[in-house]
């Protein structure tokens, strides 16, 4: 058995409004950010301040936030997101259009399963319960 198996990224496209945006599934990164053409899809906000957040070796600095209402693998999801003119590119230089972040995962169930570069929706939420 090879334990220095080397694990993928996990990338895929979800869906808003119809249309598939290339997703990177970052448990890395706390935060959920999408570019400014996926935000014309969704509801946007202009934030208090400027947010300054260093991402990808660079400080960007945020002042819009949105909505983000989207289908993952089928399954409704909702969050809200920070707004960035470019996220970067992938291992394979295609340009990443959403990082989705650890706190959206959390909250929706989703896990990632880095040996087969995908994820687990089985731990999606039917209900939420409040305490």
């Amino acid at each position: 058995m090879l334990l220095n198996k080397i694990m993928g990224r996990i990338k895929k496209y979800i869906e808003i409004n119809g249309k598939k945006f290339w997703t990177l599934f970052d448990t890395g990164s706390r935060n959920t950010y999408v570019t400014e053409e996926v935000a014309i899809n969704l509801l946007t906000f202009d934030l208090p301040k400027v947010n300054p957040v260093s991402l990808g070796g660079s400080v960007h600095n945020i002042s819009k936030g949105c909505i983000l209402i989207c289908k993952i693998e089928g399954y409704d999801v909702t969050d809200d997101a920070r707004v960035m003119k470019k996220i970067g590119k992938d291992d394979d230089g295609k340009e990443i259009e959403i990082l989705l972040g650890a706190l959206t995962m959390q909250q929706w169930g989703i896990i990632p399963v880095p040996e087969k570069e995908d994820i687990d929706m089985s731990r999606y939420p039917k209900e939420f319960v409040e305490f």
